[in-house]
């Protein structure tokens, strides 16, 4: 992180207390949660680097907003705790493993996170006598008067205890659009969404508008379950249940991260068919023994969280429009973005297509846009906020000539896109380069076509050698969209793997006009090193079968530029195999022509290892289980690809059954 200093701590701390003033107090965000979240990481991060700078009145030391005026001040005996946030695959493993480590084997309940607002009801000999919004955390507001309106929260308990209950106020999504249809006909502005809606529907100073909202609550905590003999919380839902509560039916106890994860797995998939909006899962342990032992930080429970969905549209800063060159010629415009989260990974640029959709979206640069996937895969421009224009922005404009060779582009009459006709652009060469790493030639995973294209209009690769000079371009590599360090690792593995290739491979790659990969063996196992190959005669290149004078004459052209032996050079010294190694493959009937995924981590051997030896078996490796999957092949905590092979009936083969499989 650059910018750590004092002054931004405090600009942070000045943003997120406005932000909570705008969200708890007047039900109106003015930014999305997940710039929210970014903020508050931010200001967590800087605190963590520097504890001597820390204010008693941080954001990070409260929970909650703050308690508005017009209603009547209600302190909550136990504290009504938010719960922390968390927003990966690792970091679901990094909470489960702190919790295994205090000595905890308890089984852990998942439930859906309801996007409300956060009630505390306390009943006294079995009748409702106060209810309160979270608040602060220690002092709520007094919400009785409307929350007798709802009637999924019951007035008189089944039996008569005195008891305080937990839960979330909510409104559904069919009633909101049935309060929007209705407003929008009277001219009146439609409620933002069903968390706002139904955090301004409660706090109405008039219950009758409340009631007209139809809003509706799960109940889903007891604060003080061992007053009643309960001891997990699996066992307090259905206590509550009992007294007459509503709880949501998909709560569930799991017993490790794979159940965890098949919970959390399955929930995204009928996200948006279910009733009411949610945001994420919360994780509890279940016993209640262990929850106290574990107990709680100034802020959260220490035996809880609560994982959140990526976000399926986010916002970010247009900070540039550049162009790039495709290899027909082709010009794109291309948002530069401020790197943002979404979805599971990180964007920093998107394409923008062409001049009539920047200008169909009115997009200039410096706008705030929003951002999401189309398909759940190719990150887009969604629209521009105008709103929040601050007068700085610059008009977008098209260029008139190639970036890359300045040739005047052309554009027919009948095409929304303009093209360089140079073509001698040094933008075309990206072909040489892309047929240089594809699967049949150097083989390297993880560079295809855009990435590459992307490469070398960010002058990362001008030359065949730069590629393997990427490794000194990591820093930056992260920053790409969709390549955080873990994928760069990967390229970076793959780039130094293909290193060993046999040459057949690398003279299938360097291009030689009309060699093709059986030509290329063919001539790897004549001359067994590139260095005799090179001196090879045309007439010596005739006696060997299946070289016919084509061939031959296009092998001697190209040892004979200077030029081309300089690059041959070039990837010596960087240490490139130049010989010969024998036949690749040794067909196996368990692994030819079928494509296995690897997941968890191996104890026998490494990944790469693996993928070497199911390449050289005939098979074939791919990062995501699908439907082409033949099985998938499991180490230690294998994660969400482990429980998608089960759901798709993908066979699921142990490290030892591979290793089993391989020698057979």
């Amino acid at each position: 992180m650059d910018n750590i200093t004092f002054e931004r701590m405090n600009e942070l701390i000045r943003i997120l207390e406005e932000a909570s003033y705008d969200y708890y107090v007047l039900d109106y965000p003015k930014i999305t949660d997940q710039e929210y979240d970014a903020y508050y990481r931010e200001l967590e991060t800087i605190e963590k680097i520097h504890p001597e700078w820390v204010l008693e009145t941080s954001p990070t030391k409260k929970v909650g907003g703050e308690v508005i005026d017009e209603f009547k001040k209600i302190e909550h005996k136990i504290p009504m705790l938010s719960l922390g946030d968390i927003f990966n695959e690792e970091e679901i493993i990094d909470f489960l493993k702190r919790i295994e480590s205090s000595n905890v084997h308890s089984n852990y309940v998942c439930e859906l996170k309801i996007d409300g607002l956060s009630v505390s009801l306390h009943y006294e000999k079995g009748v409702l006598t106060t209810a309160a919004t979270r608040g602060n955390g220690i002092v709520g507001e007094d919400i009785t008067h409307n929350v007798k309106t709802i009637k999924s929260i019951p007035l008189r308990l089944k039996e008569p205890l005195d008891i305080e209950v937990r839960g979330e106020i909510y409104m559904s999504k069919k009633t909101l659009a049935t309060i929007n249809k209705e407003r929008i006909s009277k001219g009146e502005k439609p409620l933002q969404n069903p968390r706002n809606a139904a955090a301004g529907s409660i706090r109405q100073l008039d219950s009758k508008i409340a009631a007209q909202r139809n809003l509706d609550a799960f109940l889903y905590h007891l604060p003080n379950p061992l007053d009643y003999g309960i001891k997990t919380h699996h066992e307090a839902l259905d206590f509550l249940k009992k007294l007459g509560f509503k709880t949501n039916p998909n709560n569930k106890i799991v017993k490790n991260i794979n159940e965890v994860m098949e919970y959390i797995h399955e929930k995204e998939k009928i996200r948006d068919s279910l009733p009411y909006d949610i945001d994420g899962i919360v994780i509890k342990v279940d016993s209640i023994e262990d929850q106290q032992r574990l107990g709680f930080t100034a802020r959260t429970p220490r035996w809880a969280i609560a994982y959140k969905f990526p976000a399926t549209e986010v916002l970010t800063k247009l900070n540039n429009i550049i162009f790039t060159v495709g290899r027909t010629g082709k010009i794109t415009p291309n948002a530069i973005l401020d790197p943002v989260q979404l979805m599971g990974s990180t964007i920093s640029r998107a394409t923008l297509h062409n001049e009539d959709y920047v200008k169909a979206k009115g997009l200039m640069i410096h706008d705030t846009v929003s951002i999401r996937k189309a398909g759940d895969v190719i990150p887009e421009v969604v629209e521009a906020k105008i709103e929040r224009r601050t007068g700085k922005e610059i008009p977008f404009e098209m260029i008139t000539n190639c970036p890359i060779c300045n040739t005047k582009l052309i554009k027919k009459e009948d095409q929304t896109d303009y093209f360089c006709p140079n073509n001698n652009c040094p933008a075309r060469h990206i072909e040489s380069f892309i047929h240089f790493v594809s699967r049949p030639a150097m083989n390297i995973d993880g560079l295809g076509d855009r990435l590459m294209e992307d490469l070398y209009n960010f002058n990362f690769i001008k030359s065949i050698k730069d590629i393997y000079k990427l490794k000194d371009k990591k820093e930056e590599l992260t920053k790409l969209e969709g390549y955080g360090e873990k994928s760069v690792n990967n390229l970076l593995n793959a780039i130094d793997e293909s290193k060993n290739n046999s040459l057949e491979r690398l003279l299938f790659a360097l291009g030689i006009n009309n060699v093709g990969k059986e030509k290329a063996k063919i001539l790897a196992k004549e001359y067994k090193n590139i260095d005799s190959l090179s001196k090879a005669t045309y007439e010596e290149l005739l006696n060997i079968d299946d070289i016919g004078p084509i061939i031959a004459n296009n092998v001697v052209n190209y040892f004979s530029d200077e030029n081309n032996l300089k690059t041959i050079e070039e990837l010596k010294q960087l240490g490139l195999n130049m010989t010969y190694e024998g036949e690749e493959v040794n067909l196996n009937e368990s692994f030819n022509n079928k494509r296995f995924v690897l997941t968890g981590t191996l104890t026998k051997l490494t990944r790469e290892e693996a993928k070497m030896l199911i390449e050289n078996a005939g098979g074939k490796t791919a990062e995501s289980v699908s439907s082409k999957t033949y099985a998938v092949i499991v180490g230690d905590n294998p994660g969400s690809k482990y429980n998608k092979a089960k759901q798709l009936n993908i066979p699921i083969w142990t490290e030892e059954e591979f290793l089993e499989k391989i020698k057979n």
